[in-house]
């Protein structure tokens, strides 16, 4: 019986590693990690600025309340007596038809697939970083087109706001005498301004940056490296046992 063993091959026919163990390899350039930090950066302030109900800062029976798109603190309810008392809590409202104004549920919709795309490309720029072949300079404007995109809907969304503040719970809210882009007794709050500093910085820095984040010329597909590789190895060793 004739054993073969691939350690009894030549040196020579062993592939040899091109760096050290345990070095990862990066498909981004130096502008590409600086663009995967600051899409991280922007698409996590945009998406926290969402979800917190800190848009809209104003009173109701000597209380302070604030409203996102579609969370509220501190709001009305009947007690006993069939007077109003406010409970100081925050929560999201009970269904989509719920939030006050049309021009709301809009926004509320268009900043969340605003927020959700700029995430994806945010989550897929920094695996880039780990990953030697997932990103090409083409991907990379692909990826930045979508991030305009992404910042696009959530500065839409930003302008639509204004557009319910005519409706009867904000008008309680701010003094019954705000309207569409007036706001009354009320004033914007901090949220609002975040998610759109998020949305300009991701349509201007991050899509410039873009341009540039990519190290391989052209896209090369992560499957058709791995085969190659595989190949390459495959190779190598029927190499040996026909030694």
């Amino acid at each position: 019986m004739t054993t073969f063993c691939i350690w009894c091959c030549e040196p020579t026919h062993l592939p040899i590693p091109a760096e050290k163990p345990g070095t990862m390899r990066s498909s981004l350039t130096l502008v590409g990690t600086l663009w995967a930090f600051l899409s991280l950066v922007t698409a996590v302030a945009s998406s926290t600025s969402y979800f917190l109900p800190y848009w809209l800062f104003g009173s109701q029976l000597g209380k302070p309340v604030s409203f996102s798109t579609f969370r509220r603190c501190n709001y009305p309810v009947r007690g006993e007596g069939q007077s109003l008392i406010m409970v100081e809590e925050c929560g999201r409202y009970a269904s989509f038809s719920a939030i006050p104004s049309l021009a709301w549920q809009m926004c509320t919709v268009v900043t969340g697939a605003g927020c959700a795309l700029l995430l994806l490309v945010a989550l897929a720029a920094v695996l880039g970083c780990c990953m030697e072949e997932l990103i090409s300079r083409m991907m990379g404007r692909c990826m930045g087109a979508a991030q305009f995109v992404g910042g696009l809907l959530i500065s839409s969304g930003c302008a639509l706001y204004p557009l319910g503040w005519n409706s009867p719970e904000i008008m309680q809210t701010c003094g019954n005498v705000s309207n569409q882009f007036q706001l009354g007794t009320c004033r914007l709050g901090w949220a609002y301004y975040c998610a759109g500093g998020g949305a300009a910085a991701a349509m201007l820095i991050c899509t410039w940056l873009s341009c540039f984040a990519g190290r391989n010329p052209k896209p090369v597909m992560l499957v058709e490296s791995i085969m190659r590789n595989t190949n390459s190895y495959t190779m190598e060793l029927n190499h040996c046992l026909k030694s």
